[in-house]
């Protein structure tokens, strides 16, 4: 099948954008329903998309939606909840219910491709209810059987130039002199954003694609000590880094949720107490993983003149040896 109309769930977001802008490069028509059309100004600028203001929750609304569509993305992922068990309701509704309401809507329009992009660590067992509510999204998707051609995408912690990452911890580092860090030993293999946005495309051409489940990383695997005191360095800040104990980290993840828009949550922080890292090859259809160290440097570190080296380096393919 031809694809000719694609609809994206989140496209407005961080991972989104660069989806639609890969999938727009093809000529691809694109949906992106958004709650506040102003939102998706950055995707907007693309040639094929067009935005609506919808809720995505509504049943009658997600049909409308996919009415003529090609193909579905689901994007849609929060990382705090208030708490329950076995997930709270604001992971419930996000990652579970709204997986299920998009397999009965596809069914419904007689839309059979469907990409669900879940997290890498994604675990019915996992000690995080953020991990538990991921495992049981993933359930409803498979629970479609062979009535859609859906495939499941695993990345982990995604990085470029707009993340809230690798950002988030620069942005620490230019505040504090020392950076108390919750979970410095846990290992993580962040993937780039543009390679995340190539696998998806591709899964939506390779009829080989459907039924799987693909874990997307980088090349790299790193302690978040690792990447935290990389950022520092690439900043021109080093900061003296302070692992903290469990129990700090809980205290810690506590006072956090304190504010209106936390930084980190306690359940966060049981998040780490797993790896995030692949358990075979990188990246299907063969791809090679871009290397963190090729591209970070070109959005952090413009500030300072080691910065500035590393992006011309990688311009002129000296960046890896």
């Amino acid at each position: 099948m031809k694809l000719q109309r694609v609809v994206i769930l989140g496209g407005s977001g961080f991972v989104g954008r660069s989806i639609a802008n890969r999938l727009s490069r093809a000529g691809i028509d694109l949906l992106v329903p958004t709650r506040r059309r102003a939102r998706a100004a950055q995707v907007l600028l693309l040639p094929t998309v067009e935005a609506v203001e919808a809720d995505i929750h509504d049943p009658a609304t997600l049909r409308g939606l996919l009415k003529g569509a090609d193909a579905v993305i689901n994007l849609i992922g929060v990382l705090h909840s208030r708490s329950g068990a076995p997930y709270g309701p604001d992971f419930a509704r996000a990652h579970v219910e709204l997986p299920r309401q998009l397999v009965a809507a596809c069914r419904e329009a007689g839309v059979r491709r469907l990409i669900h992009v879940s997290a890498l660590g994604a675990d019915a067992n996992g000690p995080s209810e953020y991990q538990r509510s991921k495992a049981a999204g993933e359930t409803e998707i498979r629970a479609a059987g062979e009535a859609l051609d859906w495939t499941i995408l695993r990345p982990s912690v995604v990085f470029g130039r707009e993340d809230n990452f690798l950002n988030l911890f620069a942005g620490l580092t230019r505040l504090f002199p020392v950076l108390p860090l919750a979970g410095a030993g846990t290992r993580f293999q962040p993937v780039y954003v543009e390679d995340v946005a190539e696998v998806v495309w591709r899964s939506l051409n390779d009829t080989a694609a459907i039924g799987q489940t693909w874990e997307l990383a980088g090349p790299q695997v790193y302690t978040l000590r690792e990447l935290v005191s990389y950022v520092s360095e690439l900043t021109g800040k080093r900061r003296p880094i302070l692992p903290l104990s469990d129990g700090l980290a809980m205290l810690q993840a506590r006072l956090m949720e304190l504010a209106p828009k936390p930084l980190m949550s306690r359940d966060n922080v049981r998040s780490m107490q797993a790896d995030n890292v692949a358990s075979g090859t990188p990246l299907p259809f063969g791809l090679a993983p871009t290397p963190l160290e090729a591209v970070a440097p070109g959005y952090i570190g413009l500030s300072n003149c080691r910065g500035r080296y590393y992006p011309m380096r990688t311009r002129a393919r000296r960046g890896q040896p």
